[in-house]
């Protein structure tokens, strides 16, 4: 029997914005359904903006991309009729109109193609500084009939240390790229967060220490680096505390100890040979990719990490477990992230303690302490996609709770996400006293959401 102990009374530090994602809404088209009451339903706190320009109902290759928004690097930067913003300002305006806010990449969606475009590094730095000034002064302060968005986080480029696919030069040659762009950046709009680098894994040591060492080859006049931003595809969510611990160790010894750690790209993937990759896309839209999802935000929450972001939520086919490609409904693994936003919108964790290292669990209570939560996951990477075997893996919890009374005793509800149920309410019970609890059947890769509120 395992055991999942909640005190609410023990309030451990906020919930963080776990669940934020890629990519944004996608409104009802002539050849589309579109997702964006679900989208806005789930509360997602951001959406980054990488490789938007793959997906149509965005506007395509004329969105977000700095070579879609500026496509004459001769131009004049100065001019704006330089710039092409219609369909990037449709797009911003769903995603801001479905409640959640902008994370914009500055720079170009990967290319996988045999020719390259936007990957090649720009012919003059400075000037590429300088359009992402004027992007900025567009979305942020009405030029060149604009907006007034307050998008407050500009990422520099995205995956410099993946060749050629991103950066279609010799890596060394990024570092004075986001050295210029982050000064004058910073220097124009010192409100603002600008960071990077979005490197493809904490693990490419050999790109980040050089990094580092540039942006900081001057102690006295380090580059700006408000967060540090960088990705990791896996099979384990533990994986995630490590690669916060070691971003955190890392930007600490380089000066930057207020940085923000921002790991924006993750998904499942079991392994990049073709085989495992093939298991992977089946598993991110499955049952398993459900749990998967549920354990990373958990792990997420519990790590030095400052904002966590799904890749992703468009409906292109691979690497979107929220939502459907064709009837763009959501998938198993959007509910989690739905599920974890009412933790967010409690705002406080609690402490929450598992003997098991197979259920991950966080829980936490709203400011007048008149409503509670708690979200657990059963998780391990079993070998089969759905989990079968020949073994039982269901697994028996006992869930109890202190600290959440009222006189007239409180109210659980208890929501299941499971092969046949999509977080749907499966039992209520009163509970009267400070206590309370249930024992759980938990087969693999189920999770639970129990909502708790005083009578």
């Amino acid at each position: 029997m395992a055991n999942l102990h909640i005190d609410f009374q023990n309030k451990v530090g906020r919930v963080k914005p776990m669940h934020s994602v890629n990519n944004g809404p996608i409104v009802p088209q002539a050849h589309s359904f579109g997702n964006f009451e679900d989208y806005a339903a789930a509360g997602f706190p951001m959406a980054r903006t990488h490789d938007a320009s793959f997906t149509p109902a965005y506007g395509g290759p004329h969105t977000v991309d700095i070579i879609a928004i500026f496509p004459d690097f001769d131009a004049d930067e100065n001019d704006p009729a330089s710039y092409d913003f219609d369909l990037t300002d449709e797009y911003m305006e769903n995603i801001l109109a479905s409640g959640t806010q902008v994370f914009y990449r500055l720079g170009n969606r990967i290319e996988h193609e045999s020719k390259r475009y936007g990957a090649l590094p720009p012919k003059d730095y400075a000037k590429w500084a300088r359009i992402c000034e004027h992007i900025i002064r567009h979305m942020n302060e009405g030029w060149a009939r604009g907006h007034h968005y307050g998008i407050r986080y500009w990422e520099i480029w995205n995956e410099p240390d993946v060749n050629p696919q991103c950066w279609d030069g010799p890596v060394e040659d990024f570092y004075p790229l986001y050295d210029i762009a982050a000064r004058h950046l910073k220097k124009c709009f010192p409100e603002l967060m600008i960071g990077g680098p979005a490197g493809c894994s904490i693990s490419s040591r050999w790109f980040l220490d050089g990094f580092f060492q540039y942006i900081t080859r001057d102690p006295e006049d380090p580059a700006p680096l408000d967060f540090f931003s960088f990705h990791h595809y896996g099979r384990e969510a533990d994986d995630f505390a490590r690669d916060a611990k070691a971003a955190r160790e890392l930007t600490d010894r380089y000066g930057y100890t207020d940085t923000e750690l921002i790991l924006n790209e993750w998904n499942y993937v079991r392994s990049w040979t073709r085989e495992d990759l093939l298991t992977s896309y089946y598993t991110i839209v499955g049952l398993k990719g459900s749990a998967y999802v549920a354990s990373s935000v958990l792990t997420a929450q519990h790590s030095p990490l400052d904002h966590f972001m799904y890749y992703h939520a468009s409906y292109s086919v691979k690497w979107n477990g929220l939502f459907d490609a064709y009837s763009q409904k959501p998938l198993k693994s959007y509910y989690p992230l739905k599920a974890f936003g009412e933790l967010y919108r409690l705002g406080t964790e609690v402490l929450s303690e598992s003997d098991t290292h197979e259920v991950y669990a966080a829980a936490a209570v709203s400011a007048d302490e008149g409503e509670a939560a708690v979200l657990l996951s059963y998780y391990l990477d079993h070998p089969s996609i759905d989990g079968t075997g020949t073994e039982d893996k269901t697994l028996a919890l006992t869930l109890d709770w202190e600290g959440f009374s009222s006189e007239n005793g409180a109210e659980a509800e208890y929501c299941v996400l499971d092969a046949g149920r999509n977080m749907d309410v499966v039992s209520r019970e009163t509970f009267l006293g400070s206590r309370g609890g249930h024992i759980l059947g938990l087969p693999l890769y189920t999770t639970v959401l129990v909502r708790l509120k005083k009578r």
